[in-house]
């Protein structure tokens, strides 16, 4: 990996921190003034990570499938085209639900699941955050026999397990937490759950693209050569890259930043 063109890239693209792991060693690390790898700091949409693992592990539970439909879950689902949408398209953004519900317009997972479909279930790639503000809806009342939040339950079955603490989380108007932003997390804590992910072979569906957009999983962009990058607005990114045993945690503040570029400097140098 060539560190230092990946690390000039980012500089000119707003860093804030560069944190480059390889398992239990730190190859690279860069903070701006003011920032360190212990200061949590917002995910944005890169919040949409977890609940791909989460899913997984209610389904290891039993307290779901991924193509169980909505349906299943809430009546009001039942008709029309809302019949046909599953979990696992919520998750991957083909559910047919529009755009909407990102940044400070995250809805109610009431609001969420009124919303009309734009298009047909599994045919269209439309990123959104309603989706998992659904998703969240369901896997609530699922939990409710546990006395469990979709947040409480991805603290203690997931983040726990990979030792990984979030500094904090927006709340809705609602008194929830949102699922598809409202993390803030430190460098530190995002690459000890890059790690994790990394190491846990069970978790491989996240990274299965749909046939409508190969290149995005469950809650996961997926690149070439078997990397997959959590990303976020402003520059946000998880990348995990299998071919080097490495976790990349890059956090910043420029709209002109891509990943894409990025990634060609870290691992060609270009």
């Amino acid at each position: 990996m060539n560190l230092e063109a990946a690390a000039a890239y980012a500089e000119r693209h707003g860093l804030e921190a560069l944190l480059v792991q390889r398992e239990d060693e730190t190859l690279f690390e860069r903070y701006a003034a003011g920032l360190g790898a212990h200061k949590p700091h917002a995910l944005y949409s890169g919040t949409k990570s977890f609940w791909g693992p989460v899913a997984l592990a209610a389904e290891e539970d039993g307290l779901l499938s991924l193509d169980e439909p909505v349906g299943a879950t809430f009546a009001s689902w039942n008709a029309g085209l809302k019949a046909r949408v599953t979990l696992r398209q919520l998750l991957a953004l083909t559910s047919g639900i529009g755009f909407g519900g990102l940044g400070s317009a995250v809805p109610s997972y009431e609001k969420a699941l009124a919303v009309e479909l734009k298009n047909q279930p599994g045919a269209v790639f439309t990123y959104s955050g309603i989706p998992l503000q659904v998703f969240g809806a369901v896997l609530a009342e699922k939990l409710g026999p546990r006395n469990l939040t979709p947040h409480e339950y991805l603290q203690s079955r997931v983040l726990d397990r990979a030792a990984v603490k979030v500094g904090s989380w927006r709340t809705l108007a609602s008194g929830t937490k949102p699922l598809p932003t409202g993390a803030f997390v430190a460098a530190t804590e995002w690459a000890k759950y890059g790690r994790f992910v990394l190491a846990t072979p069970s978790l491989a569906t996240c990274f299965a693209g749909s046939s409508v957009n190969p290149k995005y999983g469950l809650g996961w962009w997926l690149g070439s050569d078997g990397v997959a990058y959590a990303s976020g607005s402003g520059g946000q990114a998880l990348y995990l890259i299998p071919n080097e045993r490495a976790v990349v945690v890059k956090f910043g503040r420029s709209s002109s930043y891509k990943h894409d570029a990025f990634l060609k400097r870290l691992l060609t140098g270009g």
